[in-house]
This record gives C-alpha cells, sequence and structure tokens, in this order.
C-alpha cells in the first residue's frame, strides 16, 4: 500500500510540475486568464472541445471516470480499462454550420497495457470571402480544416494505479495557410478503494509553438506606389502562437450501486491557459446496467453551462457496445447535440 501511494504522489508531482513550468504568467500561456487578458492568445481552439456523449452529457465532469476511447480527451489513464480490441465513434453538430468528429481504436497490449490510436477533425462549410472593398462578398469561398493524429498508451502500473499518455500531430488550416506542430497529454488515476472514489489528473497539450505558413501569405507588391517598376515578391511574416494548455483534476464517487440501481457523482476542475478556471459537477444514474440518465452543470463557462444525455449499453456474447447521446445548450449559439458509439470485445 505505502509503494502505491508512493507512485501515486511523485507522479502527481510530476504532473504538477510540468504545468507550472509550462504555464508562466505571460500572454500566451499563463495558468490562469484572469479577468479574460489572455482570451484568443491561443489557436487549435478545437483541441477544447469536449469528446464523447457520455462526458460531455456530465458537463464535462470526467477526468476520473473515463474508461473508453473518449478518454483520449479527458484523461488518456483511462485507456487502461479497456481489455479487448474497441472501437469509437463521435460526431458533434458546432453551431455556426462547423463539424467535429472523432474516430479511435483499440488495441491491448499483454495484460497490463493497452494502445491506441485517434484522430480528430473539425471542419466548416464553405465560408464566403469579403473584403472591406467588397463586404457583401467576392463570390470566393474558403473552408477550415483542422485535424489532429494521436497514438496514445497506458496501463496499470499496480491494482489501483494506471497512467496514460498520448503523442499528438496538430494541422490547423484555412483557405490556402496551415500550421503545424507536436503535442503531448499525460494523465494518471487512482482508485482509492473507498466507497468507489477515483481520482484523475492530467495535463494536456505539452507543446511547441505553431506558425501558420502558405500561399496566401504572399502577394506583389510595388515598393512606391508612384515607381514604373515591376512589384516585388512579397511574403508576410505570421506570428507564431501558442496550442490551450489544460490541466484537469478530477474525482468521482459510486453513491448508490445495487443489482437494479447505480449513481455517480463526479467533480472536475479545469484550469486553461486562455480562459478561466472551470468546475464541473455531473451524475449518471443507470438502471439494471442498461439504460443511463446524465447531467451536469459548468462554472466559469459564459455559454456551456446545463448539460444532458443518455445512453444505452450491452454487454453479452463476448461483445460490448454502448449508444449515448447528449445535448449542451448555449447561451447565444442554440443547441450542440452530440452521438456517440462504442463497440469493443470484452
Amino acid at each position: 500500500m505505502k509503494d502505491k501511494k508512493r507512485i501515486f504522489i511523485i507522479t502527481l508531482i510530476a504532473i504538477l510540475f510540468t504545468y507550472n513550468t509550462y504555464a508562466v504568467d505571460d500572454i500566451t500561456t499563463g495558468s490562469s486568464a484572469g479577468e479574460f487578458l489572455k482570451v484568443g492568445a491561443a489557436g487549435a481552439q478545437f483541441l477544447k472541445i469536449g469528446v464523447g456523449a457520455r462526458g460531455t452529457g456530465m458537463a464535462g465532469a470526467f477526468g476520473s471516470l473515463a474508461n473508453d476511447l473518449t478518454a483520449i480527451h479527458w484523461n488518456p489513464a483511462g485507456i487502461a480499462d479497456i481489455k479487448g480490441m474497441s472501437g469509437n465513434f463521435n460526431y458533434t453538430q458546432w453551431f455556426a454550420g462547423f463539424k467535429h468528429s472523432f474516430a479511435a481504436f483499440a488495441l491491448p497490449v499483454g495484460d497490463n497495457f493497452t494502445a491506441a490510436a485517434h484522430v480528430i477533425s473539425f471542419s466548416s462549410d464553405k465560408i464566403e470571402i469579403t473584403t472591406l472593398e467588397r463586404p457583401q462578398g467576392t463570390g470566393l469561398y474558403y473552408t477550415v480544416n483542422d485535424i489532429a493524429l494521436g497514438l496514445s498508451f497506458g496501463g496499470y502500473l499496480t491494482d489501483q494505479f494506471s497512467f496514460g499518455i498520448t503523442a499528438k500531430l496538430i494541422n490547423s488550416a484555412f483557405s490556402s495557410i496551415s500550421s503545424s506542430g507536436f503535442a503531448f497529454d499525460v494523465g494518471t488515476m487512482y482508485e482509492t478503494g473507498i466507497q468507489g472514489i477515483k481520482l484523475g489528473f492530467s495535463i494536456h497539450n505539452l507543446g511547441t509553438e505553431q506558425t501558420y505558413s502558405g500561399q496566401a501569405l504572399a502577394t506583389a507588391k510595388k515598393l512606391y506606389d508612384a515607381m514604373n517598376a515591376a512589384p516585388l515578391d512579397v511574403v508576410y511574416v505570421a506570428n507564431s502562437f501558442s496550442i490551450p494548455l489544460i490541466f484537469r483534476a478530477g474525482a468521482s464517487s459510486t453513491l448508490i450501486e445495487d443489482d437494479m440501481n447505480k449513481l455517480i457523482a463526479a467533480l472536475d476542475f479545469v484550469t486553461l491557459s486562455d480562459t478561466p478556471e472551470q468546475f464541473a459537477l455531473g451524475l449518471e444514474y443507470t438502471y439494471k446496467g442498461f439504460l443511463s440518465l446524465r447531467g451536469g452543470y459548468r462554472i466559469g463557462q459564459d455559454q456551456f453551462n446545463l448539460a444532458g444525455g443518455i445512453g444505452l449499453n450491452y454487454i453479452g456474447g463476448g461483445f460490448i457496445g454502448q449508444l449515448d447521446y447528449s445535448i449542451n445548450p448555449t447561451k447565444d449559439l442554440g443547441l450542440v447535440n452530440r452521438l456517440s458509439i462504442n463497440v469493443g470485445l470484452k
């Protein structure tokens, strides 16, 4: 027991030290947005969009509960609970015509470890190009296409302590310019063995800064408009930007568990480099292991607060299947709907 506690404490200290090292108090990578001073300072915002209808149905209070492939987003240590081949697909109808998709596949490695691969896509419909001279539109269009590709590895170091790490390639593109870079996520989970209490800690998007480049930044201009000379080739230099650094700490507990009913409560604290800290509270009630009802509330978010969802679970014949739906109303931007499908072998 002492060895388990030492491993947990050492890992937690390492995560906190790493977070503080990256989250220095400047305009791009500060640990807190304070009075919204750093809003808009980070790019690749699609990395902050929740994955999976189970977690989002609980308003994101999922950092200590994630035990399927959506754990890649919430806490990569959660993939340690996947004991057979598993696949997951999640589709989100985002607002303003944007679409967010997640697909992942996992394969056990030995008795205690699991490897997984995933892809996240965030894209838009056609957006018309406007200029100061033609504010009604030029007749030309562009699209937004962001993507992240990642590999994850996780497992149990003891019966109660699990870890996970993800390495990912991130590419953000719109019109004819794009940026790319690498980032890492790392997480831990600890089952206390007391009243079903679980603890989870993770840090996301540890990576280098990115810079946009591409054809749209190149043009031709005259040095002086009055000169009768050929224009010169010009390339605009884009400023580099950070990706959103996220630290998540979560706790959950099984309040009721018998043959018919199971009720889980969860709490997550999330601090981000470009927005104020947030708290998420969530509940999940499951009847006969088949039907799940979920709800949650997020504090510190100016758009997403209430959340709800429903799920159907099937386990039999060595097969596991889950179908989940969540709805997240926003204050000003309408409803965000998600559908998740998870299939796997026991």
